[in-house]
């Protein structure tokens, strides 16, 4: 079994973290009073030894993402805690917690707006000349 492929133990402790975070996570926000901030949990990837997962979160509005990951990071004990609470009958270990924020969805809409625009290297192949690095 190779390092790089996911294990299926680590495949099912991921998703039942990920099940479980969504609604801490979006609990928490409400409860906190922020109404109107989705936070969606677009993977979680356990270590071999699981004793990490490392939590990627989507956050709409965007422009508050960097702000409310620095409150979820300063309340990661209680999260973790809330987690252990919900998964003791899943999981005989809580792994530690890292939120990242998935940047993967703002990705895909730069290139969707590369595309619609005059930056389009599909139509004008010198465009990426000027992106090389040198």
């Amino acid at each position: 079994m190779s390092n790089v492929e996911e294990s299926q133990r680590q495949k099912k402790i991921g998703s039942v973290l990920q099940r479980d975070l969504v609604e801490v996570l979006q609990g928490a926000a409400t409860q906190g009073g922020m109404h109107g901030i989705l936070i969606s949990v677009s993977k979680v990837k356990v270590t071999v030894d699981l004793g990490v997962a490392k939590v990627y979160l989507s956050i709409f509005p965007n422009d508050k993402a960097k702000e409310l990951l620095v409150g979820i990071k300063s309340n990661t004990p209680l999260i973790r805690h809330e987690l252990a609470q919900r998964t003791k009958n899943q999981l005989r270990r809580m792994p530690n917690l890292e939120f990242f924020i998935d940047d993967s969805l703002e990705y895909i809409d730069q290139i969707d707006k590369s595309l619609k625009g005059q930056e389009n290297p599909i139509k004008d192949p010198s465009i990426l000349d000027k992106r090389k690095k040198s």
